[in-house]
């Protein structure tokens, strides 16, 4: 069914096809998914560091279990990636079939996740305000650009620990299992809130203070909606967030250089 899915992508314009590995160059790959080439956990499924015949290093995630739900995000992440081509997006090189739930098989990000450099104790301070502003800029042009493909791509699970970090620190948007494909004539969303729970600057949990029914963005985001105080939070599009931040970043550049020494004293009101 796979199979026949990416065919028919291929065929409707998508922009890079998948390819099928096998089970021997997987295993191979992985030293048959040895222990010592997991690279990273979560609840459904593992993430293994593998070495092509090519000497490409890649990331391959496997899911723990077996059940349809997983199927269908693994199935729905490589329909989703096989749409996409964008410099801050993840690449899917392919996926291994063989298997009850596939494999899938990505291009290698080196430097970890966002969550692990602004939550992991001591690190919080490490990054510095430019690159966290260029991140936020290449995360919103990423969406922009899913957004205004001529099938929207909407992602429904943006969390700091789904963009993944390169060596130079580079955004990639990662984990597409919940996203959805939404034609350009259809005008009723789903609003099913989707993914993790989180707000801005907090991890998932960590939600004291704030009012019940606004516990996450997303639920913000609804109570603002149905309360008609949308204007509170809401920019007109995504693609006018990016520009907003390109802008407040070419004037942090600008500062930085007009300021000079004075910019510690002034780092802290930022």
């Amino acid at each position: 069914m796979l199979q026949q899915l990416l065919s028919n992508s291929k065929s409707e314009g998508s922009v890079q096809r998948a390819k099928i590995f096998t089970e021997e160059e997987l295993k191979k790959a992985t030293n048959n998914f040895n222990e010592r080439n997991v690279v990273g956990e979560g609840g459904y499924d593992t993430v293994y560091e593998g070495t092509l015949p090519n000497d490409m290093i890649v990331a391959i995630k496997k899911s723990k279990e077996v059940d349809c739900s997983q199927i269908e995000q693994f199935v729905n992440e490589v329909i989703i990636l096989s749409q996409i081509k964008h410099p801050n997006v993840v690449k899917l090189l392919g996926c291994w079939l063989e298997t009850p739930v596939p494999l899938l098989v990505y291009e290698f990000i080196t430097n970890n996740t966002l969550s692990h450099h602004i939550h992991e104790d001591g690190r919080v301070l490490s990054m510095p305000w430019e690159m966290r502003l260029r991140i936020a800029t290449e995360t919103a042009g990423a969406l922009a650009h899913m957004h205004s493909a001529p099938m929207h791509i909407i992602h429904r699970d943006v969390k700091s620990a789904n963009i993944l970090l390169d060596d130079e620190y580079t955004a990639k948007v990662s984990d597409f299992g919940v996203s959805r494909l939404i034609p350009l004539d259809q005008t009723q969303l789903p609003t099913l809130v989707q993914g993790t729970f989180g707000a801005t600057n907090r991890t998932e949990g960590s939600f004291s203070g704030w009012a019940q029914k606004d516990r996450d963005l997303a639920t913000y985001f609804i109570s603002s909606l149905e309360d008609d105080r949308l204007h509170q939070v809401l920019e007109d599009t995504m693609k006018e967030v990016k520009e907003e931040l390109e802008a407040l970043r070419h004037f942090h550049m600008h500062s930085w250089i007009e300021i000079g020494p004075e910019l510690e004293e002034r780092e802290p009101m930022l």
